[in-house]
């Protein structure tokens, strides 16, 4: 052993953090010495055996960690001594450390750990390479080990000895070296700023040895790993500059770009391409590094693609360098889609076996292959699980594509979707080797590098998803996501792919992650989908490409869903395909794809796995909940309860037996329910009845052995699952009401049993429940819901099920304080009461309802406080309810209360209640009885007047009802509030109020409501309109947003506003009439101008009712506005008189959705127009009257010219 100071030992490996899979490598003997480099395992076995001649006798085993401190002690009495005895002794004192147990983790502190590191540090001067490159494997070993972070002061330290080292040692330390300065740098990047300019500069450090051209690939490697590390972020703390990030990013970038050296094997290539997946993974993370440049992405995701693919048994794609955005696949002409595609799933299994034999002869067409795939998938879930194939039939036909497959796993694939579980990837678990022993342990251990690398660049793709917009993500749509093939043409690499090839289940669950994160959020750019009629064009349209890449996916995720046999791969796969179902059009595409969707989906209902039951059912909740109510969906839902689910598997559900159905609590008033329900089929439907006995029935045996959620001794299904199912009664309530109220009262006694329950998450989803069967049955009732009669729940039917609810459920819960989100969840359902329910509900029953929600209003919950609100403002437009005065009262006084809270969700509610309690006051001086406007309180009306001036100023969430209410409540002043004192001001003060809100550049929404509430304020005739200070304001702030506003919409209601005035007095003097006058003619002549495409739909309505406008005017007007008319008249006559032409004849062509009036009503305004300015008096022979008189004559001679046959048909008819 006279040679060991001289040798060095290597340490290698470190924890996944760190750097997974570190392996060792051979190493060339060190300068100088005589033996080969001794490995830790062998002196290890030197020092056991006590064979060290000048060394001690060995110590008893010491205790926990009383090892490192003794041996601390030990190095912190040394001093530096460059004598051959104190290298020898500090050789071994390191080894000591290194080969010091820490496995049982904690028991060290991180602070005592890094002054060792200093101390070993200063003890080893940088000429001696061996024990440099010792106290580099002691630095690498004890942070990876312990896991600690250095502190910032001994990290200074260590990263100058670090950096020197490299500097000064020989080449053959700078492994040991990189591996130290990587696990220093590990969560310290921030702290390293003033080394950057040495590590990554111009010719710094990292550079260098990770160049390409380097001679030692591990040394590269590790260089690369030093990177990542130093782009690896610490939440709270600063990040890399932007000139270092993107020098970091180019390096990783270059290195995934560039195949391997002819000296670098297959391992060290596979973790140097982990490496730097992993620090662009954590630029884009943590360092939230921007991806702006179209070139910088696009080399990105070419070599993410690639990358993806990497060491895939049977593929090796060649990918450009860049891969730029395109709304169109690569190859045009693409084939119309057959309709005979999408009725294959009813083709007879004698046509599934001659395609078999027929396989092996013709092309793979697009036609053949979407029939095999839809015959294997139904065969396979025919059965239920995946079973092996019988040895008889060796040759089934292929599922998917043309590409060959790894030896592994080819059996499967060649059998396509067909139920195989004989091949070795079936059989193996989701470990991480993912392989069988008998690939061979060096083909194994490559096999699992290799699916490392494809895991980290579907990773790093993953994190790319979320860094950069949707809209620029799918302009490269057609790279990731597959498409349907061409005629004769292999079927294109996508992420599909893997899901369908790949030999390890975590991959396979890696790419749907990633297949799921495009999908997410898709439903704008998929909407453009189109393919309900055949295409027979020379050109592709975007709209059918889109629509087949839809299909494909279906079609691949089926196949898929069919043949896969792990557990958390099954799950993703179940996600994928509800993100695809939520997000794709439905409407616009060919039937079949949802059905085959809920055949296939049937079968894992009952799966052993509750994570795939609670998949599955999220799956059926997407099914229901995409633009429903889908046709297709309404039949799947009317099938039969046996409709594939009578499989005896225990992975199917037994639904299709009587008896189970015996065990739900149907309660006395079931039979009554079934009596009274509108008519409808007899057979019940299956998913209703699925998700009911989820919710409230005993759990299966079959099921609960896997089921790790459910709690110990529960006799019901685990929460997620009966969540689940609650949440899918709910989507059904919702888009499909005409099923779920066969139902009702069964539903009924779900909501109750859900809310005798401990555990608040099936409270709230049960009360969401209630909530969505009571809006269903308030748009039942709607006078245009377009339901008969017949149809609807009958009302004492209604009226006995929120009796029900009212008797124990929601009392409850309103009084549940404990849980404010239940309580608020409560109160929404109570504001979903059918109101003629409500009116026929018990006295009690009412006040109950009126006593908990405005006792709730003092809730210091501002979920509970917005929430009544709410309901309040929902209960005051009951017609049963908004003539009583002292109800409105107590509700006005709680709304007002509400509009003073700190929460802008409380006040925001508030408002709105408040707008709905003023309509109620405008409604309520229509009827006969004037007893409510005399008995409504003087005083309350001035303090919502106030209220509602200061809500004007909030945000504009509270501002856009606050205006509302303001107009309503300026409409509803008697002569007797507005003659006192008092309200003289606050009347001013919400004019002004009004015309600010006009004026500014708030929300559209809020301008529009203003502009409504000032036509309403001009309806009532005891305000002083056309005398008081405030009325050329008003006229002035609606003239200037009818001639300049961006949204026509608020141009449109200013329009209306001013043509509200009945008297030529209320429009003010000759000046202001004439400013109305013209800026009308401005608003119409500039009625086309706009640069925004979404307003040319209303330029139509606009002109309408500008023109009522002008002709309203022009049936005021007085002698003295005569001469200002015909002055515009002459200027812009004829285009004024084109568009009241439009305006006469748009009624009866149809193309105006905005006209308020009938043709014949319109023409008749005009005629009152003529009529009232030949009345005026004049003096004889006046020549603005006469001009006016010419103008308006000239426009109905035409008009009467143009339509006379159709308007002389429609007077008669009239007559």
């Amino acid at each position: 052993l006279s040679s060991l100071p001289q040798s060095g030992f290597s340490i290698y490996g470190a924890f996944p953090e760190r750097e997974r899979g570190a392996r060792p490598r051979p190493r060339p003997r060190c300068p100088g010495s005589t033996s080969p480099r001794l490995s830790l395992g062998n002196m290890a076995a030197v020092q056991v055996a006590g064979s060290l001649p000048c060394g001690p006798p060995r110590e008893p085993p010491p205790a926990r960690h009383h090892g490192f401190r003794r041996l601390s002690a030990r190095l912190r009495a040394l001093r530096p001594d460059d004598s051959s005895s104190s290298r020898t002794e500090i050789h071994l004192l390191f080894d000591q450390l290194i080969s010091e147990n820490y496995s049982e983790g904690g028991g060290v502190a991180p602070e005592d750990v890094s002054a060792l590191l200093v101390q070993a540090c200063q003890l080893v001067p940088l000429n001696q390479n061996h024990l440099v490159s010792k106290v580099c494997q002691l630095i690498h070993h004890l942070l990876n080990r312990l896991q600690v972070v250095v502190d910032e002061q001994n990290l200074d330290f260590l990263l100058a000895y670090t950096i020197s080292a490299i500097q000064q040692c020989s080449s053959w330390t700078h492994m040991e070296i990189l591996q130290a300065l990587a696990a220093l740098v590990y969560c310290n990047g921030s702290k390293c700023q003033k080394y950057l300019p040495d590590l990554l500069g111009k010719s710094g450090l990292l550079m260098k040895l990770s160049d390409l051209a380097h001679s030692d690939p591990e040394v590269r490697r590790v260089a690369v790993h030093c990177m990542a590390n130093l782009c690896l972020s610490v939440p709270g703390q600063p990040y890399l500059e932007e000139s270092y990030q993107n020098i970091c990013f180019q390096a990783f970038l270059t290195i995934l770009q560039s195949p391997k050296s002819s000296d670098m094997d297959d391992i060290t290539f596979c973790m140097l391409l982990q490496n730097a997946l992993k620090g662009i993974q954590s630029l884009l993370n943590g360092g939230k590094m921007k991806l702006t440049q179209t070139d910088q992405l696009g080399a990105l995701l070419a070599v993410l693609k690639k990358a993806m693919f990497h060491g895939l048994p049977g593929l090796n794609i060649e990918m450009p360098m860049v891969l730029y955005p395109t709304p169109l696949p690569q190859y045009d002409g693409r084939t119309p889609v057959k309709p005979q595609m999408e009725s294959s799933a009813a083709r007879p299994t004698e046509s599934k076996k001659k395609k078999h034999k027929v396989k092996a002869k013709k092309a793979q067409q697009e036609e053949d292959k979407e029939e095999e795939s839809s015959s294997e998938v139904e065969a396979a879930t025919a059965r239920g699980r995946v079973r092996v194939c019988e040895e008889s039939r060796p040759s089934c036909s292929r599922g998917i594509g043309s590409l060959p497959v790894d030896p592994s796993r080819a059996v499967a694939r060649e059998q396509g979707s067909l139920p195989s579980a004989s091949s070795s990837w079936k059989r193996v678990s989701s470990s991480e080797s993912d392989y069988s022993d008998a690939e061979g342990g060096m083909q194994s251990k490559m096999r699992s590098y290799q699916a490392k690398v494809r895991q980290g660049a579907l990773a790093c793709f993953l994190s790319t998803i979320k860094s950069i917009e949707k809209k620029v993500l799918y302009g490269y749509w057609s790279a990731f996501v597959p498409d349907t093939p061409e005629l004769g043409s292999p079927q294109s690499v996508s992420l599909m792919t893997l899901t369908l090839k790949d030999p390890s289940p975590k991959t396979r669950a890696c790419a749907l992650q990633v297949l799921s994160a495009i999908l997410e959020g898709s439903k704008q750019f998929l909407s453009v989908a189109e393919d309900t009629n055949d295409h027979k064009r020379a050109f592709t349209p975007f709209s059918v490409t889109i629509a087949s890449s839809i299909r494909e996916l279906h079609r691949c995720l089926l196949l898929a869903l069919v043949a896969e046999s792990s557990s958390q791969t099954l799950t993703q796969i179940i996600k994928c395909l509800a993100n695809l179902v939520s997000n794709a059009p439905y409407n616009r595409l060919k039937l079949s794809l949802l059905t085959k969707v809920w055949d296939h989906i049937k079968p894992y209902i009952r799966h052993k796995d509750v994570n795939v039951r609670v998949s599955s059912l999220t799956l059926l909740g997407a099914v229901v909940s995409t633009h429903a109510p889908l046709p297709e969906v309404q039949l799947l839902l009317r099938q039969p309860c046996s409709s594939g689910l009578g499989n005896s598997d225990s992975a199917t559900p037994h639904l299709s037996t009587p008896d189970l159905w015996k065990k739900v609590p149907a309660g006395p008033s079931l039979e009554e329910a079934s009596l009274g329900s509108p008519k409808g089929s007899s057979e019940p439907c299956w998913l209703i009845r699925l998700c009911i006995s989820t919710v409230v029935l005993p759990r299966e045996d079959s099921c609960s052995g896997s089921d790790a959620g459910s709690a110990t001794g529960s006799t019901y299904e685990p929460s997620p699952m009966r969540l689940e199912a609650l949440q899918v009664l709910a989507h059904l309530a919702r888009g499909y009401f005409s099923v779920a109220q066969l139902y009702l009262m069964e539903l009924g006694e779900v909501i109750c049993t859900c809310m005798g329950e401990v555990n608040p998450s099936i409270q709230l989803h049960g009360m969401k429940l209630l909530e969505e069967l009571g809006t269903g049955l308030i748009q039942q009732y709607k006078p245009d819901s377009g339901t008969a009669p017949d149809q609807r729940i009958p009302i004492h039917l209604v009226v006995m099920f929120w009796t029900v609810m009212l008797n124990g459920p929601l009392p409850r819960a309103l009084q549940s304080s404990e849980h404010p989100t239940l309580q608020a969840s409560a109160c929404d359902a109570l504001s979903s009461i059918l109101p003629e329910a409500f009116s026929s509900l018990t006295n009690d029953k009412q006040m109950l309802c009126i006593t908990m929600l405005l006792g709730l209003n003092d809730s210091k919950n501002h979920l509970v406080k917005a929430a009544t609100s709410r309901a309040l403002g929902v209960y005051v437009l009951f017609p049963c309810l908004r003539q009583d005065v002292i109800f409105v009262a107590d509700t006005a006084n709680a709304i007002l209360m509400s509009l003073q809270d700190n929460s802008l969700n409380v006040r925001a509610k508030a408002a709105w209640s408040l707008g709905n309690l003023t309509d109620t006051l405008i409604v309520n001086m229509d009827t006969p009885d004037p007893s409510f406007q005399e008995e409504f309180s003087g005083l309350l009306l001035l303090k919502m007047l106030q209220s509602a001036i200061a809500a004007s100023k909030d945000k504009d969430k509270v501002k856009s009802n606050a205006v509302r209410a303001l107009g309503n409540l300026l409409h509803f002043l008697q002569p007797c509030h507005i003659g006192k004192p008092r309200f003289a001001e606050i009347i001013e003060e919400s004019i002004q109020a009004l015309i600010s809100t006009v004026l500014n550049e708030a929300a559209m929404k809020v301008r529009w409501n203003a502009c409504y509430a000032m036509g309403n304020v001009f309806k009532n005739p005891a305000l002083p309109l056309g005398t008081a200070p405030w009325t050329s304001q008003a006229y002035k702030a609606l003239t200037s947003v009818v001639t300049s506003c961006k949204n026509f919409k608020v141009r449109i209601r200013s329009a209306a506003a001013l043509s509200v005035p009945g008297e030529r007095a209320r429009y003010g003097a000759l000046e202001q009439y004439s400013q109305i006058w013209n800026s009308l003619v401005t608003a119409l002549q500039k009625s086309e101008d706009t640069t925004d495409f979404l307003e040319f739909k209303y330029c139509a309505s606009l002109r309408t009712h500008i023109c009522q406008a002008l002709t309203h005017l022009l049936s005021l007007a007085t002698a003295s506005d005569l001469p200002c008319i015909r002055d515009t008249l002459e200027l812009s006559g004829d285009m004024v008189q084109s568009y009241i032409l439009q305006f006469l004849k748009s009624g009866a062509e149809g193309d105006d959705a905005g006209a308020a009036h009938s043709p014949q009503e319109r023409e008749q305004s005009v005629r009152v127009a003529l009529k009232h300015i030949h009345s005026v008096q004049t003096l004889a022979g006046d020549p603005a009257k006469r001009a006016i008189e010419g103008f308006l004559e000239e426009i109905l001679t035409v008009y009467c010219d143009s339509s006379g046959s159709q308007v002389a048909l429609l007077r008669s008819s009239n007559q």
